[in-house]
């Protein structure tokens, strides 16, 4: 008994002012079973026609991705390199209809030279982004900045939400003066109140020890005289 391998196309757009319909009739053309449509902008993150068709297509069957060109799968190199990897993880071929990588690819034989030429792409692409991350923090460190995410509460803030606190407002006040959340307003709070203890402490024993000394001194003198 022969096994039917399905051919599933994904058509998409990026705003509804487009036409699917050329990418429909080239991938129904081609005999594909069902097609999959979406229209999402650059700016989405979520691809339901990519989904449904992910969800559709049966690996054990053999069944193969049909998109009319390579940009149509995804709206990046990274996002073409990531589904493309996600497509071999599945067991699902991808079949290109126009351009220059027109072809059909599977995840083994001869296919998967195309599926392990774009997990090289993406490795290459991490490579280089963590060069860039690195040179630039290194150049940062250079000129005296630190790297990483910028502090909430900094130096300024912090002096104006004890000032606030001071004047009697409530910490939910001082956050949404300050555009901060409530909770950093009271560890902040919290902590520079127990530096300011801390230095009160510290103070206080600081000036008991010199009362000691002079004390000691006095007696000292008086003793001699």
């Amino acid at each position: 008994m022969s096994t039917q391998h399905n051919l599933v196309g994904l058509a998409r757009v990026s705003t509804v002012l487009q036409d699917a319909q050329l990418q429909r009739d080239a991938l129904e053309a081609a005999g594909c079973v069902r097609v999959f449509e979406e229209k999402v902008s650059t700016r989405s993150t979520g691809r339901p026609g990519l989904a449904q068709a992910l969800d559709y297509l049966r690996p054990d069957n053999g069944d193969v991705l049909a998109v009319w060109k390579l940009d149509r799968l995804g709206r990046s190199v990274k996002d073409v390199l990531a589904i493309a990897d996600d497509l071999h993880e599945r067991g699902v071929g991808l079949r290109i209809l126009t351009g220059k990588l027109a072809g059909t690819y599977s995840p083994s034989g001869e296919g998967k030279f195309f599926f392990t030429m774009m997990a090289a792409f993406a490795e290459l692409e991490r490579d280089i982004l963590q060069e860039r991350t690195l040179a630039g923090l290194a150049a940062a460190r250079a000129q005296g900045r630190v790297g990483g995410r910028p502090r909430v509460m900094d130096a300024d803030k912090l002096a104006a939400a004890r000032a606030r606190r001071a004047k009697g407002e409530s910490p939910t006040q001082i956050a949404t003066a300050l555009g901060v959340s409530r909770a950093s307003v009271y560890r902040h709070l919290a902590a520079a109140e127990q530096l300011s203890t801390d230095g009160v402490a510290e103070q206080a024993r600081a000036a008991s020890v010199g009362c000691g000394q002079s004390i000691v001194t006095a007696g000292h003198s008086k003793e001699a005289q």
